[in-house]
C-alpha cells in the first residue's frame, strides 16, 4: 500500500471512529481545554467602575419588569445625597413627556452606609415602544431608554440573554462584553443569581456593591435583568452583627413579587411576551407548608400555556450537577418540587452556584422513595431540560473537577465561562446557544432547538438532533 493510501485510510477510519463515539455517547465533555489563568478582580480605579461626574449624580442604573405582565419597568439609581425620586420619561419621537414618582431608602450593613437608594415604578406603559428616561431631576440629569415587551401572546418571537455568577473580575467583563456584542441580541437578561460577591470581601464589603453596579450599568440600565438571589447575596454575617439575610439585595434589587401573589421578593412571576417565567429562590425555606411552598403549588396551575407557551423556572442552586462543586446542594428542593415541573412540562430550568456549563437532557428522577430504591435519573420527555450558566467569570474561578463517567443524563459539560441565549420563535419552537468566552461573538460552542412541551412534545434530545 501507497503512503498516500495508507494515510487515506487512515484518516477514513479515524472519522469513522470520531462518528461512531459521536452516535453512540449520549453526553459529551468538550475538548476545549481553557488556558489556566489566575482570576483578578478588575482595579477599583478600572473605567468600569467610574463614578459618573457632576453634582449628585445618578450611578448605579438598573432596570426591571415592574409588573407581571410587562407594562410597567422599575427604575432604580444611587446617589450620594437624597434628590429625587422621580423619573422623567417619554416614546420615542414624542414631545409628550410625564414624571413617574419614587421613593429611596438606605441602609446600614456593620460600619458602611449605603448611598440613597431610589427605586421609581413606570406603569400603564405601551407594549413594544421604546421609552426615554431621566433620572437625577433637580440635579445632574442622566438619560437612558429602553423597549418595552411586544404583548402578551402564543406566537409572540422574543429573545433573552442568560448570565449568572458574574462577580466583578477581568473574566466578569468578558461574557458582559460577549453578551453585549452577540448578533443574536438579546432583550432581557435572565440572571440566574450570584451578582456582586461583596460577602467574599472582609466584612462583606458592601462598598463592592456600588463598584458591580457601576460595572454592569451598561446593560442593566438599557434593558430588563431579571433577579434572581444566589448564596452570594445571603449576607448573613451574626459574627459582625448582621443577622438579616438578604438585606442588600433586597434594599438595592426591587422586583414585582406582590403582582404574582408572592410574599416575599425572593421567589415571584413574570409574564413576557410568549414566556412565563418562575422565580424560585434556594436559599429560603422551601418545605412543605412554607410560603415559598403554597406560592409555587398555588402558581403552577395558573400558567395558561395559550397564552405563555413558554414555562421558564430560574433557581440558583442547580437539581442535577455532573462537577464535584457544590454537588447535591439542590437535592433536597429537587425531592420536593419536581414532580410538579414534570406534571407541568417546564420546558428549561436555568441554574448558576457551579462555575461552569452544563446542559441536561429531558429527565426526571420522580419515581424514588426511600423503599424501592429507584434513584438514578431516566429520560423523561415531560420533564425539563436543565442548564448549568453559573459560569460569568467571577473571582472564584471556574469549576473544573467533573464526575466521571459522564452521567447519561448530561447532555454537555465545558469548564468555561460564557453566557447564553435563549430565542423564542415561536409556541412550538426555540432556539438556545451557549458562548465561550473564548470564542468570536457570533461563535455557537453549544445549541439545541427545544420543541415546546405542551404545543410540540417531540423527542428534542442530543441523540434526537444529530
Amino acid at each position: 500500500m501507497s503512503s498516500s493510501s495508507f494515510s487515506f485510510f487512515f484518516l477514513f477510519l479515524f472519522g469513522l471512529v470520531l462518528n461512531v463515539a459521536v452516535l453512540c455517547n449520549g453526553g459529551k465533555t468538550s475538548s476545549f481545554v481553557r488556558p489556566v489563568e489566575k482570576t483578578v478582580d478588575m482595579p477599583l480605579d478600572s473605567d468600569v467602575f467610574r463614578v459618573p461626574s457632576g453634582d449628585n449624580a445618578p450611578q448605579q442604573v438598573h432596570i426591571t419588569q415592574g409588573d407581571h405582565d410587562g407594562k410597567a419597568v422599575i427604575v432604580s439609581w444611587v446617589t450620594d445625597e437624597p434628590g429625587s425620586s422621580n423619573v422623567l420619561y417619554w416614546r420615542e419621537n414624542s414631545t409628550n413627556k410625564k414624571i413617574a414618582k419614587g421613593k429611596y431608602n438606605t441602609y446600614r450593613f456593620y460600619n458602611y452606609n449605603s448611598g440613597y437608594i431610589h427605586h421609581c415604578t413606570i406603569r400603564n406603559l405601551e407594549y413594544n415602544t421604546k421609552y426615554y428616561y431621566l433620572v437625577g431631576l433637580h440635579n445632574t440629569t442622566r438619560q437612558f431608554w429602553f423597549t418595552t415587551p411586544p404583548a402578551v401572546g402564543p406566537d409572540v418571537p422574543y429573545t433573552f440573554g442568560l448570565i449568572g455568577d458574574l462577580g466583578q473580575s477581568f473574566d466578569s467583563n468578558r461574557p458582559l462584553t460577549h453578551y453585549e456584542r452577540n448578533p443574536q441580541k438579546g432583550q432581557t437578561v435572565l440572571f440566574v443569581g450570584d451578582l456582586s460577591y461583596a460577602d467574599n470581601y472582609p466584612n462583606h464589603d458592601n462598598v463592592r456593591w456600588g463598584t458591580w453596579g457601576r460595572f454592569t450599568e451598561r446593560s442593566t440600565a438599557d434593558q430588563p435583568w431579571i433577579w434572581t438571589a444566589g448564596n452570594h447575596e445571603i449576607d448573613f454575617a451574626p459574627e459582625i452583627g448582621e443577622t438579616i439575610p438578604f438585606k442588600p439585595f433586597t434594599r438595592r434589587y426591587r422586583v414585582p413579587y406582590r403582582a404574582s401573589g408572592s410574599s416575599a421578593p425572593l421567589w415571584y412571576s413574570i409574564k413576557r411576551a410568549s414566556a412565563y417565567i418562575i422565580v424560585l429562590s434556594s436559599y429560603s425555606a422551601y418545605g412543605k407548608y412554607t410560603p415559598q411552598y403554597i406560592w409555587l403549588e398555588e402558581e403552577l396551575p395558573k400558567v395558561n400555556r395559550t397564552e405563555t407557551p413558554w414555562l421558564i423556572v430560574l433557581m440558583h442552586s442547580p437539581w442535577y450537577n455532573s462537577y464535584n462543586y457544590h454537588y447535591m446542594e439542590g437535592e433536597t428542593m429537587r425531592v420536593m418540587y419536581e414532580p410538579w415541573f414534570v406534571q407541568y412540562k417546564v420546558d428549561v430550568v436555568f441554574a448558576g452556584h457551579v462555575h461552569a456549563y452544563e446542559r441536561s437532557e429531558r429527565i426526571s428522577n420522580v419515581a424514588y422513595n426511600i423503599v424501592n430504591g429507584k434513584c438514578t435519573p431516566i429520560e423523561d420527555q415531560s420533564a425539563p431540560v436543565y442548564i448549568t450558566i453559573g459560569d460569568g467569570g467571577n473571582l472564584e474561578g471556574l469549576a473544573t473537577n467533573m464526575t466521571e463517567p459522564q452521567p447519561e443524563y448530561s447532555a454537555y459539560r465545558e469548564a468555561s465561562f460564557g453566557h447564553a441565549i435563549f430565542d423564542i420563535k415561536n409556541r412550538t419552537h426555540a432556539y438556545y446557544s451557549w458562548h465561550r468566552n473564548q470564542d468570536g461573538y457570533a461563535v455557537e460552542a453549544d445549541k439545541m432547538w427545544f420543541y415546546n412541551r405542551h404545543w410540540h412534545p417531540v423527542d428534542d434530545s442530543t441523540s434526537a438532533q444529530l
